[in-house]
């Protein structure tokens, strides 16, 4: 049996399709449906149970009966969010107590970081000295980080944790302002007609500012390679090890409408001192430890999410 937290989220549950498409129902769905909108992710998905995360927190160990892999994909991922109590309970003592309660029952645990903990850095490898984390978020991930260095070699169980680069694709709506960048341009394109970007910071030029943009379907792929091969541990990057430019998205997705406009706008107030102006994963150790599949190209990527938001009714003209 599987437990997916983070179930009715936007990795959680095409994790969770992609589970049922190879033929995996056996799936205990745990998140927090205080914003309820987030249902329809789950709509399609087919699972043993429901339960909130709450619920499931306090009744472990026991609810780890019969279970021999936990996804943890829940958290609060949201990068302007400065309370750092709620940021440590869920994004530190949440995933703590469930890791430990994994050790104790000898169940694999394949969790979810992020690539926020380098900050501004000019090298994204997996090693302390890279971790600069400029907001609290980003420190809430590495902590739990760091705690997982420590307690992984005091189990022979697997623990991997994936630091995901920029997701984007099916199933991210309702996460609004966190939702990926190319969701949130395709929008104003729509809406407006034109595409905004930030003038340039940090060395680059208007727009040209570079991320590793990622599909959520090669994210998936590498959280059921590590279900498949219990012998790699660790943590590892998730991203493509290529980054590209604002402007090269925006120039994608006019091309795609066939029309529409390009523009540069200031930063809003304080942001700019949080903002990560270049990410490029090191994949090295992800190959390294056998995952060989190659990556979604972006120009395919956006192309195909593109066409799925016109076919589901989304950001229609």
């Amino acid at each position: 049996m599987i437990v997916v937290t983070g179930a009715a989220g936007f990795i959680g549950s095409n994790l969770v399709r992609s589970l049922n498409a190879a033929g995996r129902t056996d799936i205990i769905a745990v998140d927090d449906l205080s914003d309820g909108t987030k249902f329809s992710n789950l709509v399609d998905c087919d699972f043993l149970d429901y339960l909130d995360k709450d619920e499931f927190r306090s009744s472990l160990p026991r609810r780890l009966s019969g279970v021999d892999l936990v996804f943890h994909q829940g958290a609060c991922s949201d990068t302007r969010e400065w309370d750092g109590r709620f940021m440590l309970e869920n994004n530190y003592a949440y995933p703590r107590c469930l890791l430990e309660s994994c050790m104790e029952n000898n169940v694999a645990f394949i969790y979810a970081s992020s690539a926020a903990v380098y900050g501004d850095n000019r090298g994204f490898i997996e090693k302390p000295r890279y971790e600069k984390p400029v907001n609290v978020y980003a420190y809430s991930k590495l902590l739990f980080d760091r705690y997982v260095r420590r307690v992984m070699q005091n189990t022979a169980s697997q623990i991997a944790g994936l630091r995901y680069f920029n997701v984007y694709g099916p199933g991210e709506g309702h996460k609004g302002a966190m939702a990926s960048v190319i969701f949130q341009l395709n929008g104003q394109l729509l809406e407006n007609g034109e595409v905004n970007l930030f003038k340039g910071s940090g060395g680059y030029a208007d727009g040209e500012q570079r991320r590793d943009f990622i599909h959520v379907d090669d994210v998936v792929a590498v959280n059921l390679w590590f279900m498949d091969n219990r012998q790699a541990r660790g943590i590892f990057n998730v991203g493509t090890g290529r980054s590209r430019s604002f402007n090269d998205i925006a120039r994608l997705l006019i091309e795609w409408h066939g029309e529409g406009r390009l523009s540069y706008v200031d930063f809003p107030d304080g942001l700019l001192p949080a903002y990560q102006n270049f990410t490029q994963a090191d994949i090295s150790a992800l190959r390294e430890v056998g995952y060989r599949a190659p990556f979604t190209g972006l120009e395919k990527g956006i192309r195909n999410y593109l066409d799925w938001l016109s076919q589901c009714g989304f950001y229609t003209a």
